[in-house]
């Protein structure tokens, strides 16, 4: 198995009624799928969501013990189709991915599910890449959910409402016969907390039982006239049973406060970010208890109209919180609120933000506008009265002797320290790993460009999408998960220079095969394809594949991508076993490029991901160390003396092991490039220096571990030797020198 262990985790899973649970949001979430007796879970793997499919893969063994069925789906829109298991039966059923891309692959299968409807519960766990700590475009769901009428829950970021979160969307679902989105934001899947548990469920009816007893009801197939009615069906009858169930079972919380003219209504996502906010302006406590009342929206789709009119009456102005554009939610309330007459005042995107993330320093400064505008003797009596510990620091003088009294200055805003440390810290952005086996691939696409000029390139989704930044600089354009080879699909021209595409293993298989390398067959496309083979999803975390190399009890594996390529109708296919081999993934490339074969050229190269291999290997490396086993690890450096110092490896590799260092020597006034402790040994430097016919200063060292006496005998030697020829080599300057 490649994807990260939570076995000792996953063992929390088991624990009953009354017993305190401790971890992080997503193990959480696990627990409360099985607290509700959901009957299977599938899903795709990405951020911030990549750990619940690993942990559900390693709670394989307690998910079997309850008849609970878990798979790994092949995309988003395999898993949302999944869920049609609860369109006839009563068997709750959970699916989970990335959104919003997840979410859009997904698109097809979730619209047939929300129109038809569902008799048993089903949960769709969105994780929302939202905001600054996001790797994809800015979007959100809410969108989707609006277009499709699925409902969504917005939970307070603690693993007791994320938990209660997931029973109240199964029992939301089955109320309304209408599937229910969980959105998990970046903060809430990471965040550690503890709840008291209750005993896991079995599901109340079986995947093999609803086989063995098939049902079938063509009201909730979508095929007309049933499709023409679905639409009435979801107004008429389960909006209203939905909001009925989310009024009556609290879904949405109030908080009250003594400032009862005022009030903020706010996803309820952003809870954690709001109290920390008004604690910095003096208007909450650390336990939470605010002095502006509260109407947090844990469910943000459907809004419950008669909650909003009762937390707006006699209020004379509120302030909505709702993250990113358009303010749909804004909307909704306006809408409400004057159709009902109210003269309350309703703040939204005139004072916060209307894109971006609402980071806690967002939504004080908002906040704070909010008061100046209403309530402007509340901030005033707030900045008289004495600040919390917490909001200042101490500045102590440091000269010896007798130090005056320590003075106290305000702390500055985490705005302030950003922008004065950006002038200081040099941007970073992001890159390949050490030792990444992508990192020659697009080192031998370079140097082929340097020969037959630049082509155009189209990315991929994946960790390949950093050859688009320095030092490779490749790539136009990326277009969506295993969409490299069809982005490219418009220049199928005559041309003297082909255009050339990537994908990864895990795009390949997600939706590469059928839209890229099929598309590419059928319309005769004369360019190149490579495909970046490193073993696994390794840009979600290491998950297996079809084509891993790891064995998985659960899983086929070892399929490899050749035979599929083939099998769809490539001709010209060529495999590369060992990405580090510059010159020929160099000369591979440009084949491909000057072939007289027309048709699709497919390149297909093949490493592991280094960081799947080390933490495979450097356990068991420690182990042999200990054991006092006779280990080699393999080292590889720069001769000072050598080297010219012109940097055109680092321009090449790119390598965060790869640096420069001052070379000591009065005559070279450019630093030297220098071999870092984080070297994994994978040779790419050196590599790249020889296909490059850069330079020979590169060097391999051998690193062994409990020698042996042969292996010390050795080394004693060749000291004896260097050290002899060093000191003729100084005698001979010495005698220069005189």
């Amino acid at each position: 198995m490649a994807e990260r262990s939570f076995k000792k985790e996953v063992q929390q899973l088991r624990i009953g009624a009354g017993q305190e649970f401790r971890g992080e949001g997503i193990l959480a979430v696990t627990k409360g799928l099985l607290q509700s007796g959901v009957g299977y879970v599938a899903g795709y793997q990405g951020s911030p969501i990549s750990h619940l499919m690993d942990v559900l893969a390693d709670a394989q063994d307690i998910l079997e013990e309850l008849d609970v069925h878990f798979e790994a789906s092949a995309s988003e829109a395999t898993a949302a189709a999944t869920l049609a298991a609860s369109v006839m039966y009563p068997i709750r059923g959970a699916v989970t991915w990335k959104s919003t891309v997840g979410t859009n692959v997904a698109s097809d299968a979730l619209a047939n599910l929300a129109s038809g409807g569902v008799t048993g519960g089903a949960l769709i766990v969105v994780g929302e890449d939202y905001g600054e700590g996001s790797s994809i475009m800015q979007e959100r769901t809410h969108a989707f959910a609006m277009k499709s009428q699925i409902w969504l829950l917005d939970p307070r970021p603690n693993l007791e409402s994320m938990v209660k979160a997931v029973e109240d969307g199964f029992q939301l679902s089955e109320a309304s016969n209408t599937p229910v989105m969980l959105q998990l934001r970046i903060r809430s899947c990471h965040v550690h907390g503890r709840f008291i548990a209750r005993d896991n469920r079995r599901p109340a009816m079986t995947l093999s039982q609803a086989l063995a007893q098939p049902v079938r009801d063509t009201s909730r197939i979508v095929l007309p006239p049933a499709s023409f009615l679905h639409e009435h069906e979801k107004v008429e009858s389960r909006w209203p049973a939905a909001v009925d169930y989310i009024r009556s079972n609290g879904l949405n919380e109030v908080f009250d406060g003594d400032e009862q003219s005022l009030g903020l209504i706010l996803q309820g996502g952003l809870y954690n970010g709001v109290i920390r906010a008004l604690q910095l302006l003096g208007l909450a406590d650390t336990f939470g208890n605010s002095r502006i009342p509260l109407y947090v929206m844990n469910v943000t789709y459907p809004v419950v109209d008669e909650e909003i009119r009762d937390f707006c009456r006699n209020r004379k102005a509120v302030l909505l919180l709702e993250e990113g554009q358009p303010d749909y939610i804004a909307q909704n309330l306006h809408s409400i609120l004057r159709q009902a007459g109210s003269d309350t005042t309703l703040h939204g995107k005139d004072m916060l933000p209307m894109a971006g993330e609402y980071t806690t320093a967002v939504m004080r400064d908002g906040i704070q506008k909010f008061l100046a505008a209403h309530a402007p003797a509340l901030l005033q009596r707030v900045a008289e009265a004495p600040a919390p510990p917490n909001l200042r620091e101490t500045v102590v003088a440091r000269d010896k002797g007798d130090a005056p009294p320590p003075s106290v200055v305000p702390r500055k805003p985490p705005e302030m320290v950003a922008a004065s440390l950006a002038g200081v810290v040099p941007p970073r952005p992001p890159g390949f790993c050490t030792g990444c086996p992508e990192r020659p691939v697009f080192a031998a696409l370079t140097l082929a460009q340097e020969k037959l000029g630049e082509h155009h390139i189209a990315c991929d989704i994946g960790c390949h999408l950093f050859s688009i930044l320095p030092p490779f600089n490749l790539g136009a354009t990326t277009m969506g998960y295993g969409l490299g080879a069809s982005s490219a699909a418009a220049f199928n021209v005559p041309s003297s220079k082909r255009p050339i595409s990537i994908m990864g293993d895990g795009g390949f298989w997600h939706n590469g095969l059928a839209s890229g390398i099929g598309n590419a067959v059928f319309n005769k496309y004369d360019g190149v394809i490579i495909i970046v083979d490193n073993y696994y999803s390794a840009a979600t975390g290491g998950q297996d594949i079809l084509s891993s190399r790891a064995s998985n009890r659960h899983r086929s594996t070892n399929n490899p991508i050749e035979t599929a390529v083939r099998g769809v109708g490539v001709k010209w296919v060529r495999t590369l076993d060992r990405t580090y081999d510059v010159a020929k993934a160099r000369n591979t490339i440009e084949e491909a490029l000057t072939t007289a074969e027309k048709g699709p050229k497919v390149i297909i190269a093949q490493s592991e991901c280094m960081l799947n291999r080390q933490r495979r290997e450097k356990p068991l490396f420690r182990q042999a160390v200990k054991g006092g086993k006779r280990v080699v690890r393999q080292r590889f450096g720069v001769d000072p003396d050598v080297c010219s110092g012109d940097h055109a490896c680092i321009r090449l590799s790119g390598c965060p092991s790869l640096t420069i260092k001052d070379s000591g020597d009065p005559l070279k006034e450019d630093p030297i490039a220098y071999v870092d402790n984080t070297c994994v040994g994978c040779g790419n430097c050196g590599e790249v220096a020889d296909a490059a016919v850069l330079c020979p200063s590169f060097y391999r060292a051998d690193v062994i571990h409990n020698p042996s006496r042969w292996d010390q005998w050795k080394a004693g030697m060749r000291r004896r030797v260097i050290g002899y020829l060093q000191a003729r080599r100084q005698a001979q300057l010495n005698e220069y020198a005189l």
